[in-house]
């Protein structure tokens, strides 16, 4: 059976020199949570099996800022580091992997060019694509209303999951189920996907929209949104079948150290990389 991982994340504002990382609930009220370098070097100090870096205010002025920072992270951390935000061409994912990234997420961009997955895979492999996708709840009173959706029944009734995009600033329509079939198809190599209804609120992961997603690809999927402890991430694998939980607020203001949540996860029968 292969590892489970645990993935930190930093949200990346790059609006000043040096980077800084921030965290939000349900994309909205950002707070500080510390340098991006500093805290990606605590993370694999404490065994996280990978790190992924979210540019959340890109566009093509701050692309060098991105490439300092992971050049500057990857001289002392030794794990896969994926990088997201502000990923719109092939060029993109070249530029970011010779700064020592390993892997790219992009959300916005390949839902407005879908072909840019199969360039991209073309380019770099699949292994180095991985396709983001921000999905919130969209409630239906019946499920025959949604005939042309996945429609899931929830513990608070049928819905189905909208993708967004500019980084939760616009819903496109586009039912996540079918987004990520469609990805597979164009070669991505892993799903990264987000709850928007979850999002930094540490009330737990969203494992219906987990579950219906694992359940339709068969590449691996990263849970994200709501971990709040260890119980949550064990659930993530357990009930939604992920391949790995990314988590942010329970790392970055020292709840729980990456190595404990491990340790929690191996006592409970999961099988992690200690």
């Amino acid at each position: 059976m292969l590892a489970k991982r645990i993935i930190p994340c930093l949200d990346c504002d790059l609006n000043v020199p040096h980077g800084r990382v921030v965290k939000g609930v349900e994309f909205k009220q950002i707070r500080y949570a510390g340098e991006p370098v500093d805290l990606a070097t605590r993370y694999y100090e404490e065994g996280a099996d990978e790190i992924v870096f979210l540019d959340i205010t890109a566009s093509h002025e701050r692309r060098e800022t991105m490439t300092d920072v992971i050049k500057a992270t990857t001289e002392n951390v030794f794990v896969p580091i994926c990088v997201g935000g502000g990923i719109r061409k092939p060029e993109d994912y070249v530029n970011m992997l010779k700064a020592g990234a390993d892997k790219c997420s992009t959300n916005t961009a390949a839902i407005h060019n879908p072909r840019l997955i199969n360039e991209a895979t073309k380019v770099v492999g699949s292994q180095a694509c991985v396709i983001g996708i921000d999905a919130k709840r969209r409630y239906i009173e019946n499920p025959k209303e949604g005939d042309d959706k996945f429609i899931v029944e929830t513990d608070k009734g049928y819905c189905w999951f909208d993708c967004s995009i500019y980084g939760g600033r616009e819903f496109t329509g586009k039912d996540a189920i079918a987004w990520a079939i469609e990805c597979e198809k164009r070669g991505a190599g892993e799903i990264l996907l987000t709850s928007m209804d979850r999002d930094g609120t540490k009330d737990g992961y969203d494992n219906y929209l987990n579950k219906a997603i694992t359940d339709a690809v068969n590449i691996p999927v990263i849970a994200s949104g709501g971990g709040g402890n260890p119980e949550h991430i064990y659930d993530a694998f357990a009930v939604g079948n992920a391949d790995a939980a990314l988590a942010a607020s329970i790392f970055h203001y020292n709840e729980y150290p990456v190595n404990a949540v491990k340790q929690y996860l191996k006592e409970k029968g999961i099988t992690v990389r200690l």
